[in-house]
């Protein structure tokens, strides 16, 4: 196990939202992750990062009481995870979204509460209220009422992410919201997130490939490989001295000339983004 490091003093600010103990996971006999110990505050921006397969979305479904750990304890706003929890806003890695989905996006913003992901207040307003400031807090009011299946990436994403806003979340869960996204739409996203973490408080935990639009806005990286996970600011985390020994082999984290993070090594044997 990788001691967790201390976390910024922005983060320090808030009570704990989430809190795992030597944390263990495992897919009937095959083990993912072990020894797992660490904590996210309130209002953190925390990347979560990693190869694939090394287990960084079943965390997300631990979070959402979906999957329960082999060994170790993981608290979620004080208390075991547990389904449907409304003070969780979540966007999955994967929608089913073509261009013959003819849904408003308004409609699929409603939607969240529909589902029954109420939160704090919305009870005393209407739906379409609630949605159209879901809208108008990601910058997508002009996309209300347009098809689904008419967006683009970086549009999609936006009406994904009111959908899970509109409930007033204390806590986000985005699963790859930057994948196949150009990298001026997914620094256009990053620093809308970035925003909405800041404005309103909402702890949010963010896998991604490529973790080098994110660290600006970082205040703690979850990094999942190797089966053990290794946490702390993105300076602590992203070292070579770090990352080798989470590997257990010889890792070189460089930067290019743009400023750019590139590993080289690891379990995938190549360089790559961080991620």
């Amino acid at each position: 196990m990788i001691d967790p490091q201390t976390p910024s003093p922005r983060a320090l600010a808030g009570p704990e939202v989430v809190r795992a103990d030597r944390l263990e996971v495992a897919y009937g006999t095959r083990a993912v992750w072990h020894g797992a110990t660490f904590a996210v505050r309130r209002g953190e921006f925390v990347a979560v990062i990693g190869p694939n397969g090394a287990g960084k979305t079943t965390l997300f479904r631990m979070l959402l009481g979906l999957q329960r750990p082999v060994a170790g304890g993981l608290e979620v706003f004080g208390s075991s995870p547990r389904r449907g929890n409304p003070k969780i806003g979540y966007v999955p890695q994967r929608h089913s979204i073509d261009n013959e989905t003819h849904i408003e996006c308004e409609s699929l913003v409603r939607m969240g509460i529909s589902g029954h992901r109420w939160g704090p207040g919305i009870a005393l307003r209407t739906e379409r209220e609630a949605a159209e400031e879901a809208l108008r807090a990601v910058g997508a009011t002009d996309l209300a009422h347009k098809s689904l299946g008419s967006l683009s990436g970086g549009e999609l994403q936006r009406i994904f992410l009111a959908e899970a806003m509109v409930g007033r979340p204390e806590m986000l869960l985005l699963d790859e919201p930057l994948s196949n996204l150009d990298l001026r739409r997914s620094r256009e996203l990053v620093d809308l997130v970035a925003g909405l973490v800041r404005s309103r408080t909402v702890t949010t935990l963010l896998v991604a490939h490529d973790i080098n639009p994110l660290i600006p806005y970082l205040d703690t990286v979850i990094y999942i490989a190797n089966g053990r996970v290794a946490t702390g600011a993105p300076t602590d985390v992203l070292t070579s001295s770090r990352l080798s020994a989470l590997y257990d082999v010889p890792v070189e984290v460089l930067r290019d000339s743009r400023g750019n993070l590139v590993i080289v090594g690891g379990e995938e044997g190549r360089g790559g983004e961080a991620g």
